[in-house]
């Protein structure tokens, strides 16, 4: 006699089925790493937005201003290096044409998400005296590999504005640069700042601004290069 076998089957409720799904579909969506933030601007200057997400497949950044894509030869739209997002930056500003609400959209396969910032671009007579300026803005700098660089900033203000940083239009990200990069802040009128950057490399070379900010709004300095140059060996 042959004996008889059961196999047990375990039969996973169609409930269960359904929540182990949307859980992974949620791991997937987009979700945003940073949001644009509400700006002040002056009329002939800067504005810059980040947005950031990550999702898998990774998702693409759109920009939106009034519901249709940005598309303007003043508007410039920066890819950050790991494919996480993008800054949309707007130069020169102009009062009654980029005054509007402007919206990040991150999209993949599997959903879209997204969240908006104002824009605000006043004319040089309605800036308010608590408006940040820059007493002194980064200079050009030629520095040896390997050799630290520091870049300097001051700026005034009410209440006292925050500085930071932007290499090649794109927000200097110190906490990624293992301590290698810091910024720095001494008190005092004017704030006076410093990005500093150790063991300096070809990567560091480039196009730098300080960024003052507090309530009142945002300006950004001029521009400034610095340059890593390698130090050359004479053959003997």
């Amino acid at each position: 006699m042959v004996p008889n076998f059961r196999i047990p089957v375990f039969v996973v409720p169609a409930v269960v089925l359904c929540c182990l799904m949307s859980t992974t579909e949620a791991d997937n969506k987009p979700s945003f790493i940073k949001t644009p933030e509400d700006q002040i601007g002056i009329s002939g200057g800067v504005a810059s937005f980040v947005c950031q997400a990550t999702g898998e497949p990774k998702p693409r950044i759109t920009w939106m201003k009034k519901g249709k894509k940005v598309s303007s030869q003043r508007f410039e739209v920066i890819e950050f290096d790991d494919g996480s997002g993008s800054v949309l930056r707007i130069q020169p500003l102009r009062v009654l044409r980029d005054e509007a609400i402007y919206e990040c959209m991150a999209t993949n396969s599997v959903g879209e998400i997204n969240t908006s910032a104002k824009l605000t671009v006043l004319e040089e007579n309605q800036i308010p005296s608590g408006f940040p300026t820059i007493d002194m803005g980064p200079q050009l700098k030629v520095v040896e590999k390997a050799r630290t660089a520091t870049m300097l900033c001051a700026a005034s203000g009410n209440p006292d504005p925050e500085i930071s940083w932007f290499k090649d239009f794109l927000p200097v990200d110190t906490a990624a640069s293992n301590g290698r990069i810091k910024q720095l802040r001494s008190g005092g009128t004017p704030i006076r700042g410093a990005l500093q950057i150790e063991n300096s490399d070809e990567s560091d070379q480039g196009k730098y601004e300080c960024v003052a900010t507090n309530s009142a709004g945002t300006r950004y300095s001029a521009p400034a290069n610095l340059y890593v140059r390698v130090r050359r060996v004479s053959p003997r």
